[in-house]
């Protein structure tokens, strides 16, 4: 396959280490076994956030696990093929591990990037216009670099069970919410976002991770928003081959 039909490829919200997974590795392996099935016709890989349920790095000290996609995420590097990694509301604390090891790029701010004449908003969503007060509060503790430093003099066997137990119990308190499903148009505040932005920018297609949700919906003037689902439940991704982009679901 020439490069000029290779493809682009989204995905996000994989939690890995998530405690509810009955086999942490089981998850993982699907998510590897995927990113080998679209190797081929890989342009560039973008992974829009939460990929890891909770990721603290030291100075010398990165989260026990995650071998094998850490190391499918150098092989495709090896081989030519560049790996975003977009930070989420769970994995904001990636300090150089991924760039200096392995040379993925590290994205902590949404990007606006072109492809083949098309521009992409992208980034995982969590801040963009969610009404939590109390979320909107602890997301600027933990992207504080001065609270970040101080947590780092804290030993990982204290702070690695912490940030996994934080998770677990936001997780069990989201369970039945109401907004854990589309809420609608209306209601969706990454929808809403991406409408007020596109009004003062030209963008063809907005991706975001953080809701879990699938959602592929057309907004003003020829623009979508694009949900990417999630590597829990639904194991989807967005596909882009250069005309068009298509939410797809990964099987077996």
């Amino acid at each position: 396959m020439n490069q000029s039909e290779k493809k682009i490829y989204f995905a996000s919200d994989a939690h890995l280490g998530l405690s509810i997974y009955e086999d942490r590795k089981v998850a993982e392996r699907r998510l590897t076994r995927w990113m080998d099935s679209i190797k081929p016709s890989c342009k560039a890989l973008y992974f829009v956030g939460d990929m890891f349920d909770y990721w603290f790095e030291y100075k010398y000290v990165v989260p026990k696990g995650f071998v094998r996609f850490i190391g499918k995420i150098a092989e495709f590097i090896d081989e030519g093929i560049p790996v975003y990694l977009y930070t989420g509301n769970h994995d904001i604390w990636m300090f150089g591990y991924f760039q200096d090891e392995l040379g993925a790029t590290i994205r902590e701010q949404d990007t606006i990037e072109e492809f083949d004449g098309k521009r992409f908003y992208i980034g995982h969503g969590d801040g963009l216009g969610d009404p939590s007060l109390s979320f909107r509060f602890l997301r600027a503790f933990f992207r504080n670099k001065a609270c970040q430093a101080m947590y780092k003099w804290i030993h990982p066997d204290v702070t690695m069970p912490f940030g996994l137990s934080w998770s677990k119990f936001n997780r069990k308190k989201k369970q039945g919410n109401e907004a854990e499903q589309y809420m609608g148009e209306e209601r969706e505040f990454l929808v809403q976002f991406a409408k007020r932005h596109r009004k003062e920018n030209k963008i063809d297609f907005y991706i975001f991770g953080h809701r879990h949700i699938l959602l592929d919906l057309p907004i003003e003037e020829e623009s979508r928003v694009i949900i990417l689902g999630d590597w829990i439940t639904n194991f989807t991704y967005a596909e882009w081959n250069g005309s068009t982009l298509e939410l797809k679901r990964y099987t077996e």
